[in-house]
């Protein structure tokens, strides 16, 4: 009798474990206690334990009240593990059935008040200043900072856009539209030293996933952001690690089994610059109190093909890394840092210097990291900004720039006023420098959800707006907005003289402008003038000596170099050594 009795406890022992792994493997808690899911876990472990225990005792209980039968409830002498039946009662010791329950619950009591104390001890109420000084700001100069870049390397495509671009590109590939559909990660990154949005393929259900598993995903999306271009780039080997696998090939189990007392934040996808696919699951610390205050302090990169991982510390984290640390996370910590600024009352009563982010943000590409853009106005005001703040999402460095001017709202609206009568629909705006002019570029979609039109619209002043069918047009037309503005200098932009012989000229039509390209004697360079550049434009040809006022491109730049300032300045029957640049002496013309 005792060796079944053993054998009945040895079974509810099996079984507790069995429903106990079944939750991690479906909650997926850091086995830490400073991971509140965890805390949870425990708790629910507790009411597993005492349901597999005590349910069969409770219900043989209950059914011999029916029969008219003695129960007796005891402890077995030897196990001490609670028993029931028609034993012997010398063998039993009779024990209450509320011991054990009073047991499990008042350990359930004790979690749930430590737990409630470690979120006190965390409040902000009594932390406010540890919540400000979570993320550091430097005060910086925009024009020295945000240099201004080639046309031709504006991104355009906003998420929305990305995710239509990718369905067409996959919906063109009719073998795997039946099979896979898309992840809508989209991820931002630097490829390439431009801007793209990546995305992987996911099953599209577990029929699907069956049939193609031992292959994996083939392939991931690529969105151009500034031509729109769209890949789907094949993989030799298919990614066999992603949250659309199951069991242990889901990228979160993976993670968790291989790293259990890790805890982890959202986890990305992103591209090597080999153009490898990986996904980067930043690791959580908490700088203040037991579980508040929550920063990234590493990452683990997982190969999406062959499940192969390596944990970096945030200072290791390879520079192809883009986005460490997740928006979200960034926001609320500029939100804290602008609140609390003077205290924590201050924050709900005086509000003296409080701040906060605006209700959107951007990404700009900078020296191959990607920053997080936004806006920040007082708690006040609703319709201005006292300045912006870039954020470098793979180290949380973070410029503020005090320049007040309009809310992104604001100008969105601005450039929707300009062409009203299309009804289109202006995205989040990109940040730009725009001749030393903090200047927000719009794109403007139909209906459809594609791009149109493009805006440009003055930080400062937003009524001063620039719309056209290419973004040469509407930046030409922002800047003659910029001078019909009579209390608005157009800032020279630090441009570059030089002079040439005209090798080779011809005149297009673009967006309903003349626009002038030719080439100088000695060069390759390709310079392109709009027609209201100067009223030379239309006599000139090839032979003629030039006086050129040019914003000078960046390394790397497209081979088009915008000019500013055209003159004639020597006969054509005169040559000449093409010169070295000189130093601008007055501002462009216009």
């Amino acid at each position: 009798m005792k060796k079944k009795r053993i054998v009945s406890v040895l079974g509810r022992v099996f079984v507790s474990l069995i429903v106990i792994f079944l939750m991690f493997y479906v909650m997926l808690p850091a086995i830490n206690l400073r991971d509140q899911n965890f805390i949870m876990f425990l708790i629910l472990s507790i009411l597993a334990v005492l349901t597999v225990n005590f349910m069969t005792v409770v219900k043989r209980f209950f059914a011999s009240l029916g029969g008219g039968r003695r129960v007796i409830i005891g402890r077995d002498t030897a196990t001490g593990m609670p028993i029931f039946g028609r034993e012997q009662e010398e063998e039993r010791e009779p024990i209450s059935l509320a011991e054990p329950l009073k047991i499990g619950f008042g350990a359930i009591a004790v979690l749930i008040a430590l737990s409630f104390l470690a979120s006190l001890l965390g409040a902000k109420l009594f932390n406010a200043g540890r919540y400000r000084d979570l993320i550091q700001i430097t005060d910086r100069d925009f024009t020295a900072d945000v240099a201004e870049i080639n046309m031709n390397q504006i991104p355009v495509v906003d998420k929305d856009t990305a995710v239509r671009l990718g369905s067409r590109k996959l919906g063109e590939m009719t073998e795997l539209v039946s099979q896979f559909e898309i992840q809508e990660d989209y991820t931002q990154i630097n490829y390439k030293k431009s801007p793209y949005r990546v995305t992987p393929l996911a099953y599209a259900d577990p029929i699907k996933w069956l049939f193609n598993r031992q292959k994996g995903l083939p392939a991931y999306i690529t969105v151009n952001m500034v031509t729109q271009e769209t890949d789907l780039v094949w993989l030799e080997s298919g990614m066999k690690y992603s949250p659309s696998e199951y069991f242990f090939r889901n990228i979160y189990r993976c993670l968790r089994f291989s790293y259990p007392t890790k805890m982890f934040d959202q986890v990305t996808f992103e591209i090597d610059d080999e153009g490898t696919p990986y996904w980067v699951a930043p690791t959580i610390t908490y700088r203040i109190g037991w579980w508040n205050g929550k920063d990234i302090d590493g990452a683990v990169l997982v190969n999406a093909c062959t499940g192969e991982s390596q944990y970096y510390a945030k200072a290791d984290v390879p520079q192809w890394i883009d986005q460490l640390y997740h928006s979200n996370l960034i926001i609320e910590q500029l939100d804290d840092n602008g609140r609390f600024q003077n205290g924590y009352f201050n924050s709900i009563l005086g509000q003296r210097g409080v701040r906060r982010t605006t209700y959107g943000y951007n990404y700009l590409a900078i020296d191959d990291d990607v920053y997080l853009y936004t806006g920040m106005s007082s708690v006040t005001a609703d319709e201005s900004n006292i300045g912006f703040v870039l954020v470098n999402l793979r180290t949380k460095e973070t410029r503020f720039y005090a320049i007040p001017g309009a809310t992104e709202s604001s100008a969105m609206a601005s450039a929707q006023g300009q062409v009203q009568h299309l009804n289109y629909v202006a995205t989040f705006p990109l940040l730009l420098n725009i001749s030393d002019r903090p200047t927000y570029f719009i794109s403007l979609k139909d209906g459809a959800g594609l791009v149109k039109m493009y805006a440009f619209v003055d930080v400062a002043q937003y009524q001063i707006v620039g719309t056209g069918n290419t973004i040469d047009e509407a930046k030409e037309n922002y800047r003659k907005a910029l001078n019909l503005e009579a209390d608005v200098e157009l800032p020279s932009g630090q441009p570059q003289e030089i002079k040439g012989i005209i090798e080779d000229i011809a005149d297009v039509v673009v967006g309903g402008n003349s626009c002038y390209y030719f080439t100088l004697k000695g060069q390759e360079q390709v310079y392109t003038a709009v027609i209201t550049v100067s009223e030379q434009l239309p006599f000139a040809k090839p032979g003629d000596g030039v006086s050129l006022k040019i914003v000078v491109p960046e390394a790397g730049a497209a081979s088009t170099v915008e000019v500013t300032g055209f003159s004639i300045t020597r006969p054509e029957s005169e040559t000449a050594e093409f010169p070295a640049a000189e130093p601008v002496t007055q501002a462009a013309e216009n």
